[in-house]
């Protein structure tokens, strides 16, 4: 059974995604449009699971397919579509992860969905606090019950993309 561990910012998060976004620009090629970091170790002072979450953006989705040999040889398990239409999802270190890969083609909503929520916690401390002190809480209050603590979550972050969104039109406007 995984534990529901939530820490503190950690000042490696982003270097470990400059190091294993590397790898990923190496496997990928000339396939791999960008990459970003996204998701709570992203965003500094939020509490996070110590996962790394990396979106890349490719020019065909479908081509993703014949990268999954040599993602798996550097510890990448291939999840397919995992649950969202025209992605590709993997992750690193079994049941002690330590990397999310999520891949999108070039023009997919998901992209910005993703870019805003993250790019909204990083402007906004306030809420990015109350957002690490809500998942804290619930690492501890569910432990071992990744559905209690996703669920619990839920509706802040609901929330939050919403003023996301929000946000990011009333920046488009200047």
């Amino acid at each position: 059974m995984r534990r529901v561990n939530v820490s503190l910012y950690s000042e490696e998060w982003p270097v470990l995604f400059a190091e294993e976004s590397g790898q990923i620009k190496r496997i990928l090629g000339e396939e791999l449009v960008e990459i970003h970091h996204f998701g709570s170790t992203s965003v500094p002072s939020l509490a996070a699971k110590s996962i790394i979450d990396m979106l890349g953006v490719v020019k065909d989705i479908e081509l993703v397919d014949r990268f999954n040999a040599e993602l798996q040889i550097f510890g990448y398990e291939g999840k397919g579509e995992n649950g969202i239409p025209g992605r590709r999802y993997f992750q690193k270190g079994g049941d002690e992860r330590t990397h999310h890969l999520h891949i999108y083609q070039i023009g997919s909503p998901e992209i910005g969905r993703h870019l805003v929520f993250r790019d909204f916690l990083r402007a906004h401390p306030d809420a990015a606090e109350e957002y690490g002190e809500l998942k804290l809480r619930l690492a501890k209050q569910f432990p071992y019950d990744i559905d209690s603590y996703i669920n619990g979550k839920e509706g802040l972050a609901t929330d939050i993309q919403g003023q996301a969104i929000a946000w990011q039109r009333n920046q488009e406007k200047y």
